[in-house]
Order: structure tokens, then C-alpha cells, then sequence
């Protein structure tokens, strides 16, 4: 039951941290462009999207939110592999699942263009850009996933998930959902 709940608000909220630093991405390269950030939608029950005013610089601030939301959980994750924290394995799975949910996102576009992906293609960015973000991103997210089982009670070398841990997680994931309703509620609704 630990295992289950301590993987469940693991995996949510990992989905819920991956759009907050994609959409983050958007965000911050309107502000560097000298644009507008007129809303930043992200609810736990729907796809994130960032809009923004910035005629001449729509292209590179919709790149910017997948490549920040792939490379800052990246950098973190290195660091703290770097400084040997107890909470590496941590950072690398979600590391790794930024990794594969953006690479994915635009990866897909070969076949399905939608969201970012069809806003860079209606701009002038091409497929094989695309194609080829996924096909880094994918592969190094699957990389950082390898062997990591274990630390969630899963496989070989499986560690127990405490009590602690399972209650931790689910916090982490109820409180994420709360403030993500709240600015809803205050500032969309």
C-alpha cells in the first residue's frame, strides 16, 4: 500500500512540476523578450498553456518552455549528484521524466503536431528540429530512469517505502494540487 501511494503522488506529481517548469519556461523568455505574460493556466485537471504578447519573438519563447522545462530539472539533478545528496534518486527520475514528457511532446509532432509543437511548425520551424529535440530528450530521460526502481520499492535492490515517505509524497502532491486550485480560483475563474 506504502509502495502504491509513495509512486502514485510521485508519478502526479512529477506531471504537475514538469508543466509548472515548462509553462515557467514560456514565462520567463516572454519577460527577457519584453512581452506580456497575460496568463499562465495551470490546473491540475487540464493541460498547462502560457499566453503571451510578443509578435516578434513568438518562436524562441515557444521553444523556451520545453527546453527549460528539459534542461533546470537536468541541472538540478546534477547538482545535487554532484554534492552526493540522499535525494539524487529523487531528482533524477523527475529529471528524467521532464526529459521524456517534453522530448515526447515535441517528438510526437512528426505525426501528431499540437500545442507547442504545431505553434513552431505554423511559425517556420521545421520537423526534423522537432524530431530531433525528441530524440535527445527521450533517450537521456530513459538513461537517467535506468536502475532507479529500486528507490521507489520496485525490482532489484528494492528499498522499503516508509510510512514517512508515503505520507511525505502525498503531501507534496496534495499540496501542489491546492495551490495550483487556489490560483485557479483567484486568478482564472
Amino acid at each position: 500500500m506504502r509502495r502504491g501511494v509513495f509512486a502514485f503522488a510521485i508519478c502526479v506529481t512529477c506531471w504537475l512540476w514538469m508543466q509548472i517548469i515548462h509553462e515557467l519556461g514560456h514565462a520567463l523568455a516572454t519577460l527577457y523578450f519584453g512581452g506580456q505574460v497575460e496568463l499562465v493556466y495551470l490546473v491540475p485537471w487540464d493541460i498547462s498553456r502560457t499566453d503571451f504578447h510578443a509578435p516578434q519573438h513568438e518562436l524562441p519563447i515557444i521553444w523556451a518552455g520545453p527546453i527549460f522545462g528539459a534542461l533546470v530539472p537536468a541541472i538540478v539533478w546534477l547538482t545535487l549528484r554532484l554534492f552526493k545528496s540522499s535525494q539524487e534518486p529523487l531528482a533524477a527520475f523527475f529529471a528524467g521524466f521532464c526529459l521524456i514528457a517534453n522530448g515526447a511532446y515535441l517528438g510526437a509532432a512528426v505525426f501528431l503536431p499540437v500545442g507547442d509543437a504545431a505553434e513552431i511548425l505554423k511559425l517556420g520551424g521545421a520537423s526534423w528540429q522537432l524530431a530531433l529535440f525528441g530524440v535527445v530528450c527521450v533517450p537521456l530521460g530513459l538513461w537517467l530512469w535506468n536502475g532507479r526502481g529500486g528507490y521507489f520499492g520496485f525490482g532489484q535492490g528494492a528499498q522499503t517505502v516508509t510510512s514517512r515517505g508515503a505520507s511525505i509524497a502525498a503531501g507534496v502532491l496534495v499540496g501542489t494540487l491546492a495551490l495550483e486550485t487556489i490560483g485557479y480560483l483567484l486568478f482564472v475563474a
